[in-house]
């Protein structure tokens, strides 16, 4: 359950930053999603929030006098959060969390730190690794709770919808095909393809959907399979090969020019992070931690 609405939490964020770029990179959304949520905010309330100068953005007195409210608010939920882990005698312990690896580099680095900024004397361990290897971590006890992509295997384990994410066609920049809007699966079997390790469980998502779309994966050009999400992005800046990438991983790319989206036709990839635990492993401290994820992350 979120208690606060996301919408003015990305109002905090643009305000406090005066910056729908920054707003949108630390929210972990895109530029267009930020501007449509204040847009939104702005149609129900009938007044501008934010005037533009130049290149620079501005709040308004409206902007001002929210800005205000929305510190009160977001201060007060802090202190109700307090208070609930309190009354829940959740003061101390410690959380050995997993996550593979996408989410490991990309969401989980913020909902640690404010985890651990809002409840200092809980002490946190972390593993990441890729899907196969996280869960199995769980199914060995080894780690609390972990966040994984991909349906559930194993009857031990217990899932809990997360997140959905969305894989996209990516490419540097510098690349021609970059200017291209959209291409035909056809094409794909005349790119060099920057792919992930065996194990991986954005290659799974990846290869599934492409043979659900009739591609022919034998016949896909495989430069190199790497095992991070940040070595692919880096390997594709020096050099003109494609790869099907998290939006979750590239949002500073993206907003910074050096990566774009290359659509394919006919060809829409999601896949669910999910929390995993053993059945039945659910004390009250990894319930916390779960429900705080939920709570901060859009």
């Amino acid at each position: 359950m979120k208690l606060i609405d996301f919408r003015l939490q990305v109002f905090y964020e643009v305000a406090s930053r005066l910056s729908f770029t920054k707003a949108a990179i630390f929210l972990n959304i895109t530029q267009p999603a930020v501007t449509k949520h204040i847009r939104e905010i702005e149609y129900q309330i009938n007044t501008r929030l934010f005037e533009r100068k130049g290149n620079r953005i501005y709040l308004t007195s409206s902007g001002n006098l929210m800005l205000r409210y929305a510190e009160k608010i977001m201060s007060l939920y802090s202190g109700l959060e307090a208070d609930l882990s309190r009354m829940n005698n959740i003061n101390s312990g410690i959380i050995r969390i997993g996550a593979s690896t996408t989410v490991a580099q990309t969401v989980m680095p913020k909902l640690l730190a404010l985890f651990k900024k809002n409840h200092p004397e809980i002490q946190l361990s972390f593993r990441q690794g890729n899907t196969e290897v996280i869960t199995q971590l769980v199914v060995d006890e080894a780690l609390d709770i972990a966040i994984v992509e991909g349906a559930g295997k194993f009857s031990e384990i217990s899932y809990t919808q997360f997140l959905r994410d969305e894989i996209v066609l990516v490419t540097a920049a510098s690349n021609t095909l970059s200017n291209l809007k959209t291409i035909d699966t056809e094409e794909l079997y005349k790119l060099p393809l920057v792919m992930r390790e065996a194990g991986s469980g954005t290659l799974d998502v990846v290869l599934a959907n492409l043979i659900s779309n009739a591609v022919d994966i034998d016949k896909l050009i495989t430069e190199i399979k790497l095992e991070s999400t940040i070595a692919i992005k880096e390997y594709l800046l020096h050099s003109n090969s494609v790869a099907f990438l998290s939006v979750q991983s590239i949002h500073n790319e993206l907003n910074s020019g050096h990566l774009r989206i290359v659509k394919v036709k006919n060809i829409s990839i999601y896949r669910d992070f999910q929390f995993i635990q053993l059945q039945g492993n659910n004390p009250k401290l990894i319930e916390f931690f779960k429900r705080f994820c939920l709570i901060h992350y859009n």
